[in-house]
């Protein structure tokens, strides 16, 4: 969506009875956007899947969708919703950072205040969008976005723990899920994260399970199968070449994995996922 309109950024207010056929049936396919996406429902109900997690959504509610993470609509009702994209270039990078740290995130049910003064932001930005002649325009629509970035960033952070008060085993499990993220195409074994991270396997382990209730190995392979998951709804690459994007050389042995995970093989899931 902001890379539709040239400068890395688009905001709008959308109701459904505005929207085209075409744009109906493209929202109900799995796709990626160009860049960070954020939602605010103003009326009416959705029911959306991320990243293959369904959530129904009620007014006043705030969505945000990563650029990683594939996602579609699967029914909407009556409704008016406020929306807006920013992409890496034009996102604070302190904003980024807290963004990567909240991803996946839920819908965020906001107090009444709290939408009413985001909900007047919004419509101010939209007023700024359409000011194309302004001669500070782009710094005056990149610095508005930014500010409801950080809006709703501090909406996420006031439901999550501060990162002063984790302890040591949640401030490692913290650690490898950033390392994660970075590295799950090349690095597949535990013991490469503990030596990236100067402690033993077994107490990255410890920290780890303890703190998510699984083990070190289950949350590398979820992350790659997430990724497969991606790529098979929303790509027409081939498995085999899937296979050689997450790092397996041996595409027989990526389809088992996948296989054993999901209970389906990879055509079989995007068989199934198209339908």
């Amino acid at each position: 969506m902001a890379n539709q309109f040239g400068s890395g950024i688009a905001i709008e207010k959308i109701s459904v009875k505005d929207l085209h056929a075409g744009d109906m049936e493209d929202a109900k396919k799995s796709h990626r956007e160009d860049g960070h996406s954020f939602f605010l429902l103003e009326k009416g109900s959705v029911s959306i899947e991320i990243d293959f997690q369904k959530h129904t959504i009620k007014p006043f509610s705030i969505i945000y969708i990563h650029p990683n993470q594939v996602h579609r609509i699967i029914t909407f009702e009556n409704v008016v919703v406020s929306c807006w994209s920013i992409n890496n270039e034009q996102l604070n990078p302190e904003y980024l950072k807290l963004l990567e740290d909240i991803t996946p995130a839920k819908p965020l049910v906001l107090k009444e205040e709290t939408f009413s003064i985001l909900s007047e932001a919004v419509s101010l930005c939209i007023k700024f969008f359409d000011r194309k002649n302004d001669r500070l325009y782009h710094s005056l629509l990149k610095d508005s976005c930014n500010a409801l970035v950080a809006l709703v960033v501090s909406q996420y952070l006031e439901q999550s723990k501060p990162t002063d008060k984790l302890s040591r085993l949640e401030t490692v499990s913290k650690a490898f899920k950033e390392l994660l993220e970075r590295n799950y195409t090349i690095a597949k074994r535990p013991a490469e994260y503990a030596q990236k991270l100067n402690i033993s396997t077994p107490y990255l382990n410890e920290c780890v399970k303890n703190t998510t209730g699984h083990s070190v190995s289950h949350h590398i392979q979820q992350r790659l199968i997430l990724e497969a998951k991606r790529f098979l709804s929303h790509s027409d690459k081939a498995v085999k070449e899937i296979a050689t994007e997450l790092g397996y050389d041996d595409y027989q042995y990526f389809s088992r994995l996948f296989t054993k995970a999901v209970g389906k093989t990879p055509i079989a899931f995007r068989n199934k996922n198209l339908d």
